[in-house]
């Protein structure tokens, strides 16, 4: 697969070279099933749908819910229902696992650290075991693959991001259902190097569940509401306004963003998905979000019901879609059916412009994408030369360019990640 752009203008050159497309999915299998899978996709098609068992001679393990990048040589793999961390190469050999997190939910890293939310109420740490009301957010060395430290911060706390040295952490409150306890409605912002919670920002919506796709300053937070008589919504939330004391530091939008990602210009794709107890069905939203317009007015604008070229009319013939991705080093698009969640699913593929490129049978309820990045002879980045200076363009791990790189975190320069000094 090759894609090539050739940009020419006064003084800048913008060169895109062959698009290479290395994928790796998640599927979950059946809860309590213990039958995860790793799928590997190159290019056009499936390399493997038991890859990590091809190469480790092993199972992955009980619902694996999240996949990060850490580095240029590791990747993390939260495996919720086994209760471990499981830390591969980019090769997918397995190098180490954590199994001091008991029920965790969500990854975030800053390529020495990584950081993760957890359901459970204990966490054994270097410093000895420790033991919590709500649920925490634990911190890994990946120069050990130990705890060093764990937070508490709201109930069943979900998605997790980095933003400027903190830590911003969506608590769902989700057990309300069946525990002592309500739902939650806040954000957690925790200081990645001391681990203190610092404060908790009341979005004033139930239930902030699932991954939380970042652009710059802005996070994306799904929530499904109760299920019954609080409707799900989505709220655009800007992290530096937060840490600035700012009360209108975010906006709901009545859209659900189940399924989100965000694309290469900043923006964010999402699939909503509405479930009522009371008729027992879903019902769908299919949303594009410029964050920066959204907060901006105040909700007023800055909403799109559409997806790219011919994207939302293919999902619309999926059985059960379950997952969206833009690959942030080539900007191709992915999705999932879960179809019935008991038989394999399918993982479609589109161009940028939303070609549709061709479906491919998976596993189990596909949901958890990681793009890796191009070979250096075949290197998908957009590189931006000047030819006075021959100085190439710097992306964040959205995919994003970035002008002004911030302390300490992730980026990636000519194909090689690197962390800020």
């Amino acid at each position: 697969m090759k894609k090539y752009i050739l940009l020419t203008l006064s003084f800048l050159l913008v060169i895109v070279v062959d698009a290479q497309e290395k994928l790796i999915l998640l599927n979950e299998g059946m809860w309590q099933a213990d039958n995860g899978r790793v799928t590997y996709f190159e290019d056009d098609h499936v390399v493997s749908n038991q890859w990590f068992r091809e190469k480790n001679g092993m199972k992955i393990g009980d619902t694996p819910n999240d996949i990060i990048q850490v580095n240029d040589t590791l990747i993390a793999i939260a495996v919720n229902w086994s209760n471990i961390v499981q830390f591969i190469r980019p090769d997918g050999t397995a190098v180490a696992a954590t199994e001091d997190i008991p029920n965790n939910r969500k990854l975030c890293s800053d390529g020495q650290y990584v950081y993760i939310t957890s359901y459970g109420h204990e966490c054994a740490t270097v410093d000895g075991m420790k033991y919590f009301e709500k649920g925490y957010v634990a911190k890994i060395d990946v120069s050990t693959f130990k705890v060093v430290a764990a937070t508490e911060v709201g109930y069943e706390p979900e998605g997790i991001a980095l933003y400027d040295g903190r830590l911003f952490v969506a608590n769902t409150g989700g057990y309300a259902f069946e525990e002592d306890h309500e739902y939650e409605t806040t954000v957690s912002i925790v200081n990645a190097a001391t681990m203190e919670l610092e404060k908790n920002v009341d979005v004033e919506q139930i239930n902030l569940y699932g991954k939380m796709p970042q652009s710059g300053r802005y996070l994306c937070i799904n929530s499904p509401g109760d299920y019954y008589e609080i409707p799900a919504a989505c709220i655009i939330f800007d992290c530096e306004k937060a840490l600035q004391g700012d009360a209108d530091c975010f906006v709901k939008l009545d859209y659900a963003s189940t399924y989100s990602c965000t694309t290469l210009d900043g923006k964010f794709l999402a699939i909503g998905s509405r479930f009522s107890y009371y008729t027992n069905e879903y019902e769908f939203n299919y949303i594009t979000i410029d964050p920066e317009e959204v907060m901006t007015s105040l909700g007023g604008s800055g909403v799109e019901e559409t997806l790219p070229g011919n994207v939302l009319d293919d999902i619309k013939q999926m059985g059960m879609p379950y997952g969206l991705y833009v690959n942030p080093y080539t900007g191709y698009i992915y999705g999932t059916d879960a179809g019935s969640f008991a038989a394999a699913g399918l993982l479609y593929q589109w161009s940028p412009e939303g070609e549709l490129l061709g479906k491919h049978k998976v596993y189990i309820n596909p949901a958890h994408f990681l793009a890796l990045q191009p070979d250096e002879q075949s290197n998908g980045i957009v590189q931006t030369v000047n030819p006075q200076s021959q100085v190439s363009m710097l992306f964040n791990m959205q995919g994003q360019r970035i002008a002004v790189p911030q302390h300490g975190r992730l980026y990636v320069r000519d194909g090689k990640t690197f962390i800020a000094k």
